[in-house]
């Protein structure tokens, strides 16, 4: 089986149960409801102990739940840009404000990345008269690019100049 298999069976399973994605991750729990989704959704692995609970609520067989604890080719499949327009418009943010985030971070933290892999990431539904808002905070580790074979006076990483 192909995890884009594994992923369209959960769906129609979930679809067919009427579960919820809020029951599905407080069932399998573990970890960020984004994780665990986006797991199920192919583009994150489970732990074992949450592809076995997963198995469970989806009643999948042994590999099919051996496949959730597998790394996955992540974003495969996905079109560049996106055309769905939800996901759109994350790609716009990035494309309008990505440069200026560059330079903030940079300013502040030095030659560098945030990391998506030692990163955190919340979902909100703020209430509010004028139609509800969607809130994502996203915190992610600080890596500094490294100077490799840097010598003398050369910083080795991340360099800032005060």
């Amino acid at each position: 089986m192909k995890r884009a298999d594994l992923t369209e069976k959960i769906l129609d399973i979930k679809r067919d149960k009427g579960f919820t994605w809020k029951h599905i991750c407080e069932q399998i729990g573990g970890m960020s409801p984004v994780m665990i989704t986006g797991a199920l959704l192919g583009h994150h692995k489970l732990t074992k102990p949450q592809a076995a609970a997963a198995a469970k609520l989806f009643g999948l067989s042994k590999s099919e739940q051996s496949l959730l604890n597998e790394v996955p080719m992540r974003g495969a499949g996905n079109a560049m840009p996106p055309s769905d327009p939800l996901i759109y418009r994350f790609y716009e943010l990035v494309l309008i404000n990505g440069p200026a985030w560059k330079a903030l971070i940079e300013e502040e933290f030095g030659d560098g990345i945030m990391s998506a892999i030692d990163f955190d990431m919340v979902m909100e539904r703020l209430a509010d008269p004028k139609g509800d808002r969607v809130k994502i905070t996203m915190s992610g580790k600080f890596l500094p690019f490294k100077y490799y074979g840097a010598t003398g006076n050369a910083q080795a990483y991340g360099y800032k100049e005060e």
